[in-house]
């Protein structure tokens, strides 16, 4: 444990404390510290509500930051690990962040677009004529998960490679009209995956790592970790059989493909994730590095599905759907916005108050169980509160 035992003068520290002992393992960095702009009976409260979840065992540890203006509030708690061998959590660990992907591959698409390379209303048969899907179905369906394509690609029988994924994928037919019907699709985001690839002359990584990744300095964010970090910051998902998955993407899809998909693939840090929602407070900038224009932020970060439908989706992101309890009951509907991914992962933002929190766990270790959506809700809320925000 570090940081937690340390003498502290702050009713807010000695709270910590108490809790920091009745958890498995948790590490609080810096000690004593309570950010100024950050008020501090909500963190409290955040705090209790992770290490309450911990004791369940749905996570097993998790890793929180919750930002305003600069001041920062990052803690880990409970263990990355529990199987082989139990591994206390740590701010820095490395985790499998699932759909929260899909915001950097809408990135991609809207530098693509910036470019003239594409239109959000360019239909998906201008590249490939043969697709299932007829003409409808365009850009702009797929990042706001209106095309009516299914949700996922079948796993029924064997396949391999990101090739046969694509195929797969175009031959899907909507289920639904494009515009009239929202449904969450990993389809959609595999053939936006697809598409920055194509029309962008490079493999995904390479232009995700070129365009976000390096110009954002995250540099324990990418696609398939193992390559560049020891395993030993990452923390593992479920078993594949035998084999427990650790560096190697959870999403089967994602992992047929080679760990490399614009739905899923891409392990980050909760330090590496705060830089990219700064980035988006900063309206596409952040440390002088320019990834998008602040018209292409403005753009993917409002409504874009039809009035007529309930669920409201930007370019990539959520802003009020049935994916949004992460808002909690605090941040503002419609202003705010964020995403979630299967593994445990959520990110919420809010440019009124300039403020944002992540929250990083896998919830699928050692295997898959209930989820934690209710604990999103808990932590969205009680991050609200400190950044100054009320219950609405």
């Amino acid at each position: 444990m570090l940081g937690c035992m340390a003498p502290c003068k702050s009713s807010l520290d000695a709270h910590r404390r108490r809790l920091c002992q009745a958890a498995v393992a948790a590490t609080c960095l810096p000690a004593c510290a309570t950010p100024a702009r950050l008020a501090a009976a909500p963190l409290v409260e955040a705090e209790r509500a992770v290490l309450s979840a911990i004791a369940t065992g749905r996570p097993p540890g998790a890793v929180l930051w919750i930002e305003r203006e600069g001041d920062v509030f990052h803690r880990a708690w409970g263990h990355r690990a529990l199987e082989p061998a139990a591994e206390a959590a740590e701010p820095d660990t490395v985790y499998d962040i699932a759909s929260l992907t899909k915001p950097v591959t809408a990135t991609l698409v809207m530098r693509l677009a910036e470019g003239g390379a594409l239109s959000l209303d360019d239909p998906l048969r201008r590249w490939w004529p043969s697709m299932a899907a007829g003409d409808g179905v365009t850009v702009r369906h797929l990042l706001t998960h209106t095309s009516g394509l299914p949700a996922s690609l079948p796993l029924d029988k064997p396949w391999q490679g990101s090739g046969t994924a694509l195929d797969l994928a175009l031959v899907q037919a909507p289920t639904h009209a494009p515009g009239g019907f929202f449904r969450y699709s990993d389809v959609g985001f595999i053939l936006l995956g697809a598409l920055v690839e194509r029309v962008g002359g490079a493999p995904l990584d390479a232009l995700a790592s070129a365009w976000v990744l390096q110009p954002l300095r995250m540099a324990d964010t990418r696609y398939r970790p193992l390559q560049h970090l020891p395993p030993a910051r990452i923390a593992p998902t479920e078993f594949d059989g035998a084999r427990l998955l650790r560096g190697e993407v959870h999403d089967p899809s994602a992992r047929r493909m080679g760990g490399v998909a614009g739905h899923a693939g891409l392990f980050g840090t909760a330090a590496d994730l705060a830089r990219f929602a700064r980035m988006v407070l900063g309206r596409g900038e952040l440390d002088g590095a320019r990834v998008l224009s602040a018209a292409s932020i403005d753009q993917m970060t409002r409504v874009n599905t039809p009035a007529a439908l309930t669920a409201r989706r930007g370019l990539g992101w959520d802003i009020d759907s049935p994916y949004s309890r992460p808002r909690g009951k605090a941040w503002p509907a419609g202003r705010s916005f964020g995403h979630t991914g299967f593994t445990g992962c959520a990110m919420w933002i809010d440019p009124g108050s300039r403020s944002f929190y992540v929250v990083l766990s896998n919830r699928v270790h050692p295997r898959v169980g209930p989820s934690i959506v209710p604990l999103y809700e808990q932590v969205g809320t009680q991050a609200a509160l400190a950044a100054g925000l009320t219950v609405q």
